[in-house]
């Protein structure tokens, strides 16, 4: 009995150190969009990472689309923070393809969230902009579900 109470405040202890970095690094990010926000506008792309280090990166941008400053944030805890990225500033936000020089020295959820910083600024820039709903995961594994039953059905039909 003693265990399962030692266990369940630990349990309940992690997820309140969670709470609270997770909201000191909330804190980081608005602080410095703000900080970026004031030399221009701002591009923010990101590559997701499930199991990986999550990757952000922000770009402030000139009206010309030159990059003034660049930050990136990338880790898998809490404890990740914005590093500035100095080797992006001077360039052209239009020009950080997948195949560009600079882009190709970072690693692939880095290239991933520069493309995409690129993508959706110039998506914005043409008015065409439109924030995609990420799916819920029980609607994802209702897709595969449904899938696997055709998959299932289309052996059993070519056997008979």
């Amino acid at each position: 009995m003693n265990f399962m109470i030692v266990l369940g405040a630990f349990g309940i202890g992690a997820y309140l150190l969670q709470i609270v970095f997770g909201m000191k690094q909330i804190k980081h990010f608005n602080q410095t969009y703000q900080q970026l926000r004031r030399k221009g506008k701002v591009a923010i792309g990101r590559r997701a990472g499930k199991l990986k280090a999550g990757t952000i990166v922000m770009f402030a941008v000139s009206k010309e689309g030159e990059i003034i400053e660049s930050v990136k944030m990338q880790g898998v805890t809490v404890m990740a923070k914005f590093k500035q990225m100095p080797q992006f500033n001077g360039q052209f936000i239009t020009s950080l393809v997948s195949d560009n020089d600079l882009v190709q020295q970072e690693n692939k959820l880095m290239r991933q969230a520069i493309v995409n910083a690129r993508e959706i600024y110039i998506r914005v820039e043409e008015g065409n902009y439109v924030e995609e709903k990420p799916v819920s995961p029980f609607v994802l594994a209702k897709i595969q579900a449904n899938l696997f039953k055709e998959k299932i059905q289309t052996k059993l039909k070519r056997g008979v």
